[in-house]
């Protein structure tokens, strides 16, 4: 069985994939993003899941409402044109690793001690299988042992009823829960008296949302797929489209098809802005025959977009002084505010302060101006490596600054497009996970509910982890997701779980989150996207919302890994009759027809009136109305906004690199399928740090060389990582890439961006140094 060191105490370089005992390797990727590649890599994984008949199945329904099951993977849009095969390599991959046959069962933890079990690398851990029935942790035994629903359910319910307080307790949830479950799950918090609701938002688009909704007066983007078929320009800000939402380079192909200019914002080229052979293009397929999905890349140092953006204002601006047409003057005047104070700050910045910002030259930054003035109708998406920066909620604001220039707000083709993480991410947001509601929101859902929710806001992550620190927060559910390694600081975060009275975890699979466990724990299996749920008027459909504001229904297909899984709104339920015994809310009856809690929903939730009628509408159900695309900016003036932040300088000081984080393309958030990368060309490791070569040279290191990481925190402290490869890669000087969650223990939990509460994921400052002789400890 491969084993690694616990997260919570281990320096030595350890990976949290299998391990594989061949040698690492590094070359550079020249291929086609997708294409025979993908191909293959999916091949092998239905092989390897000796349920090749079954997963050939599942994929013609991926992705495709009302008869088939939503991906579990990304929160792209499905195609509203009814693209037959509308999935990607690691959807196939997401949707197989939950499907497969393995089984961590009641024989598995008998034969396993926790202790023992916190050596295991995460590969390992999940690789087990899928849970298969109620656990809860035996102090005695240091195992987890059996335990029956419904004392599961009442150990929950004692714990939860002796709080003095309710904020006591913390309710975190990832982006893999149900509009419906979601509803239900916040509906019980808000009941039981906190806004304690930190989420994966917290951690990757906080900063889009509110940043977004100080602009334009909504949290969202205002693009969908009909928009990215009409664009002139597409800009394409911190992400790599081709592992973190491999669909969308289906569309960028398209877009390259109509004449669209593309342009990639990245440290790193990545194989997303190269070319592509899309899987279901089978005569390109048969062919051979790649696209382009880029025309210009622009390579910023790490936290130098907004310097970028402020740029091409700049030049725009420039340019409106002999072409009239280069702003939408009348756009502008009617529906604006501070414009005239935002030209005297682009024209008061030098050109000289934007090139040392940006990292890039003023030649660079006016040849993307000039792809932006050039275009009548541009959309500008980022993901990311935008959001998890010092000054992310500025970045973003100075995105919808170069938008507003030329009016791309409100008309087809044009706007604003956050890249959206995990599948409903954005739909658990909308349905009331949100640590600081509006008042109106509330109001809703007393009116709806017959409740009295809390007024006073409640916990984000990282406040999350300072109160378990402090002993405030004594119980932590999980909904969903392996919080322990997605979070900042690991080891910080593995001592603040270990101190919780009760933790709680709802999962498909065993993860890290399992062990880092409070004195009392419960692991609650649910059932997956891709299986059937049948409860007592019959089989059930959930519904998501994707990253462009689509809502539509989910419906597994298989039969469930185990008789014993409840569905995520019945396990939902069963706490909160435990917790609630006074309850006058009617959660079972609510379980037994996910319909009546729609009907619900569509009282409590602006948009979602005639729920149940409209998210069965073909082809994909309905889009939430976004007002700021109607132009109507629901703003304190009433209008778009613009604003005027101070430029900053992300350029490290001398002998320190600026670190971000990144996933492996065999990777999905924290599960790790394999050790290697194929877009970046890296195969058998995942302790490694790219690097600009000029850095490697002045260091002493070649490639493949061994290093120490040390980040540098806010407050002085300092975290070190051993014996990672230092491999030379196309990025600018002064920057670096390595992987989370490995490197998420060099992520200070202190250090967040004051804008937004997100933890510095891509805007860590470093120093890399030579790897000394190994430790007694790692030759032993």
């Amino acid at each position: 069985m491969p084993k690694n060191p616990s997260h919570a105490s281990r320096a030595d370089a350890a990976g949290d994939g299998p391990e594989p005992a061949r040698e690492p390797a590094h070359s550079a990727y020249h291929h086609p993003a997708a294409g025979w590649g993908a191909a293959k890599s999916v091949g092998e994984v239905i092989w390897r899941s000796r349920e090749p008949f079954r997963a050939l199945r599942a994929m013609p329904v991926m992705n495709h409402p009302g008869k088939g099951y939503d991906c579990p993977g990304c929160a792209w849009p499905d195609d509203y044109r009814g693209l037959k095969l509308d999935l990607c390599e690691n959807g196939i991959k997401h949707a197989t690793w939950e499907m497969t046959h393995k089984r961590a069962g009641r024989d598995f933890f008998a034969a396993h001690t926790v202790t023992e079990l916190r050596t295991w690398s995460d590969f390992a851990l999940e690789d087990q299988g899928r849970l298969t029935e109620p656990m809860v942790y035996e102090p005695e035994s240091d195992r987890y042992v059996p335990v029956s629903w419904s004392d599961a359910f009442a150990l929950f319910g004692e714990v939860l009823r002796g709080l003095d307080d309710p904020d006591r307790a913390a309710y975190y949830t990832s982006g893999r829960l149900s509009n419906e479950a979601t509803f239900l799950y916040q509906l019980m918090v808000r009941e039981l008296g906190t806004n304690n609701l930190p989420d994966c938002s917290n951690m990757c688009h906080e900063a889009s949302g509110r940043a977004l909704k100080a602009s334009l007066g909504t949290g969202k983007g205002t693009v969908d797929l009909r928009d990215l078929d009409a664009c002139d320009a597409l800009f394409v800000m911190g992400v790599n489209a081709a592992s973190n939402a491999p669909r969308m380079i289906t569309a960028l192909a398209d877009a390259y098809r109509r004449g669209a200019r593309i342009v990639h914002v990245n440290p790193l080229v990545e194989a997303a802005s190269g070319r592509t052979i899309v899987p279901h293009d089978f005569l390109h397929m048969a062919l051979n025959k790649a696209t382009p999905t880029g025309t210009l890349n622009l390579q910023p140092r790490i936290a130098g977009d907004m310097a970028l953006m402020r740029g091409i204002a700049k030049a725009t601006l420039e340019y409106a002084a002999t072409d009239p047409t280069a702003l939408d003057e009348e756009f502008l005047k009617r529906a604006t505010e501070g414009f005239e104070a935002y030209r005297q700050l682009c024209e008061a910045t030098p050109w000289a302060d934007l090139e040392a910002a940006s990292g890039l030259t003023r030649a660079q930054i006016e040849q993307a101006a000039r792809v932006y003035r050039e275009a009548d109708r541009t959309i500008i998406s980022w993901c990311l490596g935008v959001t998890q920066q010092e000054h992310g909620v500025d970045t973003i604001r100075e995105i919808v600054n170069v938008l507003l220039l030329r009016g791309n707000i409100g008309r087809e083709g044009a706007g604003p497009c956050p890249i959206r993480g995990h599948s409903n991410v954005q739909g658990n947001r909308t349905c009331g996970i949100d640590h600081r509601p509006s008042e109106e929101f509330l109001d809703r859902l007393a009116d709806a509910c017959g409740i009295t929710p809390p007024r006073k806001p409640g916990l984000d992550t990282v406040r999350t982890l300072e109160a378990m620190h402090r002993g405030e927060v004594t119980v932590f559910v999980g909904m969903g997701g392996n919080f322990a390694l997605a979070a900042p600081d690991t080891e910080y975060t593995a001592r603040a779980l270990s101190r919780c009275e009760l933790t709680v975890h709802v999962s498909t699979k065993l993860n890290r989150s399992h062990l880092e466990h409070g004195r009392q724990a419960l692991i609650l299996p649910c059932l997956g996207r891709t299986e059937h749920d049948v409860q007592r008027a019959g089989e059930q459909s959930v519904s998501v919302e994707d990253s462009m504001s689509m809502v539509h229904l989910s419906k597994g297909i298989k039969k469930p890994a185990s008789p014993h899984l409840l569905s995520e709104p019945a396990i939902i339920a069963g706490l909160a009759r435990a917790a609630l015994p006074d309850s006058a809310t009617p959660w079972h009856w609510y379980v037994e027809d996910y319909d009546r809690i729609r009907d619900i929903m569509q009282r409590a939730l602006e948009g979602f009136e005639d729920f149940n009628r409209r998210v069965r509408q073909p082809p994909n159900g309905f889009r939430l109305r976004q007002p700021a695309r109607e132009r109507i900016f629901l703003t304190p003036s009433g209008r778009a906004e613009f604003s005027l932040a101070p430029l900053t300088d992300p350029t490290p000081a001398p002998g320190l690199l600026t670190l971000a984080t990144v996933r492996s393309h065999d990777q999905w958030n924290t599960t790790i399928y394999s050790d290697d990368d194929r877009y970046r060309g890296v195969k058998n490791l995942r302790t490694l740090l790219f690097m600009n070569a000029a850095d490697m040279r002045e260091r002493g290191l070649t490639d493949m060389a061994e290093v120490d990481i040390t980040s540098l925190a806010k407050d002085g402290t300092r975290r070190t990582v051993r014996r990672y490869r230092a491999l030379a890669h196309d990025l600018p000087q002064g920057c670096a890439v390595g992987y989370m969650p490995e490197l998420n223990v060099l992520c200070p939990a202190g250090d967040f961006s004051a804008q937004s509460d997100q933890p510095l994921m891509k805007h860590l400052t470093v120093e890399v140094a030579p790897s000394g002789p190994p430790s007694a400890a790692a030759r032993a």
